[in-house]
């Protein structure tokens, strides 16, 4: 297993830019199976879980070539099943069954694993699916599902928002037979990224309200060249590290129009902000004032923001308080900022109507959890020993780290370098005292 070592107490200063969205990325790799026609995308970040979807699409039969920043996919699959264990490699793996269903009228894919934030509710997708023609049986660990007479448009609409539900019901509209319209689809900016790429090869979309989407379907698509959307949580990631640090840092490819709620905080906590032509400068203007968070579907403060955030909060004066609407376990990594000297109390939320409050299923067992903390600040933290159990946690203890007095060890940075490119390298090139071993 790989570690950071971080000396902290470094203010980060300088220019970093930020690659493509790696929750678009390699969403569009996997829709670009969808036409038989090489595709190219460019932009791509090259991160774990880029490398885990080009393996799982040439273990297929698909060529997958990279060079730089592009991708170019060539269609060729001629296996319907996926191995069980690339669901240990891809928490995406059932969006490879619109694609397979629509090559074979058959497919058997893996249950996902992913981070461990909470359930991701792919039984909304897979409900829609059976609605669409699709016969499912789950077994274990795997899930296999056919459909003989191919998929049919649908009426549909989600129970609650559902991210990469929404994307995986779209792939399996654009070729099914007739009219499918979306209710309640997502609306978040890497949705609109896949949207736009399928429009690009032939598919027939439009967003008629805001969270309603409606596909008429077509024979085939084409192949196409589309460019990844910019990482906004990158964008985050670096400028929450640069108030945190005192420092002054220059964020080049940035899509201001995603980040809204994120700057109209940043303002709040009286952090300094510059806007440019895609660029974004955020700067420590002193002492920074307490803000209350809480998160929920685009364009709400976005979940994977909370965690950085509530580090960047522990440097504030007074007491700020954030609530998590998205996952049911987003907490976890609050026991590592509290060893490392940050006071931060949970509490339960007291909500009359949980079940419609909660994007995640309000189960018994679920409300059980923690679903909001206090976070008292400003205080000190202290470098020490740290575990990392997901991508945004992992980024957030990085960030503590460079924050810290002394010396710190990040172990298991593998589940950041699902999400981030090199980002040692980068922080290096501001400044940080950070070095990768193993």
């Amino acid at each position: 297993m790989a570690k950071y070592i971080i000396e902290g107490g470094v203010p980060l200063k300088g220019t970093v830019k930020i690659p493509g969205a790696k929750n678009s990325g390699f969403k569009l790799m996997i829709a670009s199976l969808l036409s038989d026609e090489k595709s190219t995308l460019t932009n791509v970040p090259f991160i774990r879980d880029v490398i885990a979807v080009s393996s799982i699409i040439q273990g297929l039969g698909a060529k997958v070539e990279h060079h730089g920043d592009t991708v170019q996919i060539s269609n060729g699959i001629s296996k319907w099943e996926l191995p069980e264990e690339f669901g240990l490699k891809s928490r995406a793996s059932f969006m490879y069954l619109p694609i397979l269903l629509h090559r074979f009228k058959k497919g058997r894919v893996p249950n996902p694993v992913g981070d461990k934030i909470g359930e991701r509710p792919i039984n909304w997708f897979l409900s829609g699916l059976e609605k669409m023609g699709a016969t499912i049986n789950i077994e274990g660990n795997m899930i296999e599902a056919s459909a003989k007479n191919g998929l049919t448009g649908i009426n549909y609409k989600f129970p609650k928002n559902s991210h990469t539900g929404t994307e995986a019901l779209i792939m399996a509209a654009v070729l099914a037979k007739g009219k499918t319209t979306l209710e309640n689809a997502a609306a978040e900016p890497e949705t609109e990224d896949l949207v736009s790429y399928l429009i690009q090869m032939g598919a027939k979309i439009k967003r008629v309200k805001p969270r309603v989407l409606e596909i008429d379907g077509v024979t085939s698509l084409k192949g196409d060249t589309h460019e990844v959307m910019t990482d906004r949580n990158e964008v985050v990631t670096f400028g929450c590290m640069a108030l945190g640090t005192n420092g002054d840092v220059k964020i080049e490819n940035v899509n201001l129009d995603h980040l809204t709620l994120f700057l109209s905080k940043v303002k709040s906590a009286e952090g300094g902000i510059e806007k440019g032509n895609n660029t974004l400068r955020i700067y420590s203007k002193g002492v920074l004032k307490p803000t209350f968070v809480q998160t929920g579907p685009y364009p709400a403060f976005m979940t994977d923001w909370q965690s950085q955030w509530a580090a960047l909060m522990t440097q504030a004066n007074g007491v700020s308080v954030i609530y998590e609407n998205v996952f049911e376990n987003r907490f976890e990594y609050v026991k590592s900022l509290q060893k490392m000297g940050a006071r931060i109390e949970p509490f339960k939320t007291l909500v009359e109507n949980p079940k419609e409050f909660y994007n995640f299923n309000a189960t018994k067992k679920s409300l059980e959890l923690p679903h909001a903390i206090n976070i008292f600040g400003p205080k000190e933290l202290k470098g020490t020993d740290l575990e990392v159990s997901d991508i945004r946690a992992g980024a957030t203890l990085v960030f503590a780290a460079l924050m810290a007095n002394g010396k710190s060890e990040i172990n298991n940075v593998e589940h950041i370098e699902r999400g981030y490119e090199g980002l040692e390298e980068r922080l290096e090139k501001l400044g940080a005292k950070i070095k990768r071993v193993g």
